[in-house]
């Protein structure tokens, strides 16, 4: 059966607090599960929990934790820009408590996501991520999407009618938000806020920073997006919009896997298990 240890480790200033899931006999890749959005190492639903035991469990030592400012851990709270010195202080525990360890793969959901491709390409011992429903959030791309999305879907909606019927829809209030969505729609790619904190984010394109990302690191990439999440429906309209975002996707570093019913968090059980499984058979055979 696979241990489970509670860690306390140095980040600068801070102590940082994780549990780590050690099977009886390692193998030589390890999954840091970094967390995203605003959430605690155990994950919305277990999520995360879940995912580290049945990693485990086939045999892949896995660490959660919590960044500075978030959960247990001490520190003031940061945005998911500015935590390659908390995912740095993870990796490091995570090969101080396998000694056969030799690669690591970073698995991260939303903002979490992204923070792993910021991190990745300067630490040559993460040889895989693993990019679920990747945040590339712009106020110009969030409106495109609620307007491709969300209004259509709307139309279609029995509480919509109703609301109408009754004389409780303000139609004045719904126009101001679609010509609101319509303009910014027309803006630029302005990074907004991320769902991890109140932080500004830095000022740039978010999209263009990942992808510079995603060019300068070399390892092997898992990418799982959900069907039914705005999330990733951005990310599917950036990525096929953009030749440069398609190149570096098509490349065969890189597997792409699809839940069509899922929602943003895989919180059904099946959705949960699918992924546990397509990420501990990508991580054993990559």
């Amino acid at each position: 059966m696979p241990v489970e240890k509670p860690l306390c480790f140095r980040c600068e200033e801070a102590w940082l607090y994780g549990i780590a899931h050690l099977p009886d006999a390692p193998q030589r890749r390890g999954v840091l599960i970094v967390v995203g959005g605003p959430q605690y190492r155990v994950g919305s639903h277990r999520q995360f929990l879940l995912l580290a035991r049945h990693l485990a469990g086939s045999g892949i030592p896995t660490l959660r934790f919590d960044y500075r400012g978030m959960g247990d851990s001490d520190g003031e709270t940061r945005s998911f820009e500015h935590t390659d010195l908390d995912i740095g202080a993870a990796v490091d525990e995570l090969f101080s408590l396998a000694p056969n360890l030799e690669e690591a793969v970073i698995w991260g959901l939303c903002d979490a996501a992204s923070a792993a491709l910021f991190y990745a390409p300067r630490d040559p011992r993460v040889a895989g991520l693993v990019l679920l429903n990747p945040w590339v959030r712009t106020e110009a791309g969030m409106a495109k999407v609620y307007l491709k999305n969300y209004y259509p879907a709307r139309l279609f909606d029995p509480n919509l009618w109703r609301k109408i019927i009754r004389g409780k829809f303000d139609f004045s209030l719904a126009m101001r938000s679609f010509l609101g969505l319509a303009a910014a729609g027309l803006g630029t790619t302005q990074a907004v806020d991320s769902p991890s904190s109140g932080v500004k984010q830095e000022a740039g394109s978010l999209p263009d920073r990942m992808l510079d990302g995603l060019r300068r690191y070399q390892g092997r990439v898992l990418l799982i997006l959900s069907g039914q999440d705005l999330t990733a429906q951005e990310f599917r309209d950036l990525s096929s919009a953009c030749p440069q975002w398609r190149e570096q996707l098509a490349f065969p570093r890189l597997t792409r896997h699809e839940l069509a019913e899922a929602n943003h968090t895989f919180s059904k059980r099946q959705w949960r298990d699918q992924v546990a499984a397509w990420t501990a058979e990508w991580v054993q055979e990559m």
